[in-house]
């Protein structure tokens, strides 16, 4: 195998990049959510498959680089479920979801937004955000549909119900001048989408908190199913969507306020809607990265905290789990 200049050995079914480092998984998750991806046609994506194939067959094309397999790698990674191998429908994939989720963003800061309107970009978003958690599920193991259901409901209640409740209180606040209630309109989204995601995902993963997840020594050998493990990982899947909202939903109204007062977009008020998606497509690509970066996926716990029966089938001092995204 040919050598790839910045490139490492390839090594099947791991990160290109370190993961014990935040600056590492940024990188390997900017990979994983790459919109060049979507753009991959069938034939390139059947090739690509092949090669990681020949790979693993120990049948490689001579001159075959580090390089040509890690990009075979990221292609199948983005497109075809590790799970079940069946291919992710497009708006629902990981590179997917900054390009698809933008308009809907956008949708939900809009200024002077109605009952109707207000209901409808979050039932949208909460309506996106569940697809795309059910295409990159982990379906190493079978789970009810109705889980599913249960969790997408759930999240586009509280959705809901708090964006419509906080509108109403604002409505209603008298001391409030025009033009204050309709700055801090514009923040409404943001408790209303963190609060739904973390309802999003104790419902549509509680099965995880009564059946645990697998644990894994340092050979890759599962060692037990964890309840605490699971309570671990929930916690860390929770707070990466609550801050994952925070720059998309409470940066853009904060510097649209700062533009909107500028002679330019007073000038060109037809601009404004251009210039919103445009700060919104900056926000998301800038705080999906760094939100799904601050815990590595595969996640380590020591075993002395874990339930007895696990801690006394393994000599590690440590063991890792799968977060999930």
């Amino acid at each position: 195998m040919a050598e790839s200049a910045g490139y490492p050995a390839f090594q099947l079914g791991k990160p290109r990049f370190e993961q014990g480092s935040f600056y590492g998984r940024l990188r390997h998750f900017l990979d994983i959510i790459d919109p060049r991806t979507l753009f991959v046609t069938k034939s390139r994506l059947k090739e690509a498959v092949q090669l990681l194939e020949d790979y693993k067959q120990g049948s490689l094309p001579p001159g075959t680089t580090n390089q040509e397999l890690w990009r075979a790698q990221k292609i199948k990674q983005a497109i075809i479920h590790p799970d079940t191998n069946e291919t992710i429908f497009m708006p629902f994939r990981m590179s997917g979801y900054i390009p698809f989720g933008t308009p809907i963003v956008v949708g939900l800061l809009l200024p002077n937004q109605t009952l109707a309107s207000t209901i409808f970009w979050q039932w949208l978003n909460q309506s996106h955000n569940a697809c795309v958690n059910y295409a990159n599920r982990n379906a190493t193991k079978p789970s009810p549909t109705s889980k599913f259901i249960q969790g997408y409901l759930g999240a586009v209640v509280s959705a809901v119900s708090i964006a419509v409740g906080l509108n109403i209180l604002i409505q209603r606040a008298n001391h409030f001048t025009p033009a204050t209630r309709i700055l801090i309109q514009r923040f409404v989204p943001f408790p209303a989408v963190a609060s739904a995601n973390i309802c999003n995902v104790v419902l549509m993963r509680h099965t995880e908190l009564e059946e645990g997840i697998d644990v894994l020594d340092g050979e890759g050998n599962v060692v037990g199913s964890s309840r605490i493990a699971a309570r671990h990982a929930l916690l860390e899947t929770a707070l990466t969507r609550v801050v994952l909202p925070m720059p998309i939903l409470v940066l853009p109204p904060i510097i649209m306020s700062l533009l909107e007062k500028t002679a330019f977009l007073r000038s060109r008020p037809r601009l404004l809607l251009p210039v919103q998606s445009l700060v919104c497509l900056a926000a998301f690509g800038l705080a999906l990265p760094l939100a799904i970066s601050l815990f590595p996926q595969m996640s380590e716990i020591e075993t002395a905290r874990l339930e007895p029966d696990i801690a006394q089938a393994t000599s590690s001092l440590t063991v890792t789990y799968n977060k999930g995204l």
